[in-house]
């Protein structure tokens, strides 16, 4: 972990009113795992310098991601038993550095749908890390406020677009999901209430939401 990612956790700590992992606490222990294909998209290529994560996840436990925005921070927990390969990509991610400075392009809030949509480099659904990797859904999936899952253009062309659920979605159960937002839903309600351009009910945000840095927290947070 670097000098940034070590001072955000100190901050967190602070912020949250937890203390900090221990320096030179445990490894995780080795959990049963599940084989991933991340297929490159030679036509699509990373937007940002990633290659692929290494095919094999973890089917157990939980991660924690932190991202930093200038609407404020939003913490997501995310469920490795639900979505294994999903989350293994997120976290790869992450880590590096694909989501920096990035912006999110898509706002929606209409009686059917509303989310935040990011992960998109380049504009909303462009801009992806190279590769793609198939849904993870049983068909009785919900989006209840806060669920965090995965954006498609498609069966299979998973990358790294994600969505937020700030209110409702009242969508096909054909998005794979990642976890639920743990802390920070105040920040979405912020986000939302600066509007969408042009008034609409569908577009980009009327006031630019920037991701201005992300990261996993350690092994063994506290609750």
């Amino acid at each position: 972990m670097g000098r940034f990612a070590v001072s955000a956790v100190v901050l967190l700590a602070a912020l949250f009113g937890v203390a900090a992992p221990a320096a030179g606490a445990a490894p995780e222990d080795t959990r049963p795992t599940k084989r991933c294909e991340f297929t490159p998209t030679p036509d699509n290529p990373a937007a940002k310098p990633v290659s692929p994560p290494r095919p094999t996840a973890s089917t157990r436990g939980t991660a924690t991601a932190v991202l930093g925005t200038n609407y404020g921070t939003v913490v997501i927990e995310l469920d490795r038993s639900n979505a294994s390969c999903a989350v293994h990509s997120f976290t790869h991610l992450v880590r590096n550095l694909f989501y920096h400075d990035t912006q999110c392009f898509r706002l929606t809030n209409s009686a059917r749908l509303g989310v935040l949509q990011c992960g998109d480099i380049h504009r909303a659904e462009e801009g992806g890390p190279g590769y793609r990797f198939a849904d993870e859904v049983t068909g009785r999936e919900t989006y209840p406020r806060g669920t965090v899952a995965m954006g498609n253009q498609g069966p299979g062309t998973n990358g790294s677009e994600f969505f937020i659920v700030h209110s409702h979605a009242h969508i096909a159960p054909v998005y794979s999901v990642l976890g639920r937002v743990v802390h920070g839903m105040d920040t979405l309600d912020r986000i939302v209430a600066a509007g969408i351009a042009g008034d609409a009910q569908d577009g980009l945000p009327k006031h630019p939401v920037r991701i201005h840095w992300a990261f996993t927290l350690p092994v063994g947070w506290p609750r």
